[in-house]
């Protein structure tokens, strides 16, 4: 080979290694900062870059992508001098790769210690129940603190949370025993409350039953006191109807007796008949009406002519005039003399 082979040779591996030094390909979701002789020049962004060899010195990658840090817990003394361990994880994203490389030494380090300071001087305010109850609080005022710190180092601070929040073992113990006591108390509640609602019902129930009763026995008076308006009112019909009836034969059996022509014998056995039944009554005294006067002959007459009949014919007829009759009396009359 000749010199001038030679020559070619060597400047194509030097053309060679120029560009293999000069190309750039920065990845999608990096960036890369370039420092010129020692000064910042510029930032490569996503794809194919030229730079100057040994002039322009690139910088690692840089990732633009959210990055989750998980940090250490950290000892944090509540307002009631309660020391608890409690982590936290910061959700960050590098916004401006420049002053994420000339802004911080270490940010990770600087992000932790910011981190634990702002977690410090937030829960010394509060209290240990406090603390336990106020994460979101606790999460925004932390997630604001930390995004105006970091924001000259090029860093946006997306989210913040705790992640764990440990107190001492004796303070969980006297939680754990709070807790149950608590449970007990919530649950002598609801019992208290459930026989409250049992006996309320018992008494609901046993009031509409009694209502109920009253209701039944009221219904029952009444269709009782109804069906004995009815039979009251059926009964004053009926024996309406039978004093009309009565009423009806006699005036029926008066006219036969006056369309007869009945002569006065026929009214003295009527009223024969009528002095009987009076006879056959409790009454102790009768008064005798003056056209019955006349029946004393009649009595007397069938006195004697028992009197006259057989022996055999009479059985056991005794006829005792204990007093003298109406005619007897008229006939002794005395007649007062005239004056």
């Amino acid at each position: 080979m000749s010199t001038v082979g030679i020559i070619f040779l060597v400047l194509g591996i030097v053309v060679l290694f120029v560009l293999c030094f000069s190309v750039r390909i920065v990845r999608q979701s990096t960036a890369v900062v370039v420092e010129r002789l020692g000064k910042y020049n510029k930032t490569l962004q996503t794809g194919v870059r030229f730079i100057i060899p040994f002039i322009d010195r690139p910088s690692k990658p840089i990732n633009l992508k959210e990055i989750v840090a998980d940090f250490k817990p950290q000892p944090v003394i509540t307002k009631d001098n309660v020391t608890m361990q409690i982590d936290t994880v910061v959700y960050f994203q590098i916004t401006d790769p420049k002053l994420y490389t000339y802004g911080v030494d270490r940010p990770m380090s600087a992000i932790e210690n910011l981190t634990a300071t702002t977690l410090r001087n937030i829960v010394g305010e509060l209290e240990l129940d406090e603390t336990l109850t106020s994460r979101d609080t606790v999460n925004t005022k932390m997630r604001q603190i930390l995004d105006e710190a970091t924001d000259p180092w090029g860093i946006k601070i997306n989210r913040v949370e705790l992640k764990n929040i440990l107190p001492p073992r004796d303070i969980q113990d006297a939680m754990e025993k709070q807790m149950r006591a608590e449970r007990e108390r919530r649950e002598a509640i609801l019992r208290a409350e459930g026989e409250k609602r049992s006996s309320i019902l018992v008494a609901e129930g046993e009031k509409q039953s009694k209502i109920l009763k009253a209701e039944a026995d009221k219904q029952a008076q009444i269709l009782q006191a109804e069906a004995e308006k009815q039979a009251a009112i059926l009964n004053a019909e009926a024996q309406k109807i039978a004093f009309i009836n009565e009423a009806q034969g006699q005036a029926e059996a008066i006219q036969m007796i006056v369309n007869a022509k009945a002569d006065s014998a026929y009214i003295t056995l009527q009223g024969f008949e009528a002095l009987k039944t009076l006879a056959n009554g409790q009454a102790t005294k009768i008064i005798v009406p003056s056209e019955i006067q006349n029946i004393a002959g009649l009595l007397t007459s069938v006195t004697e002519t028992i009197t006259n009949m057989p022996a055999g014919d009479q059985v056991g007829t005794k006829i005792e005039k204990e007093q003298p009759s109406i005619s007897d009396k008229k006939k002794t009359t005395k007649t007062k003399p005239e004056a």
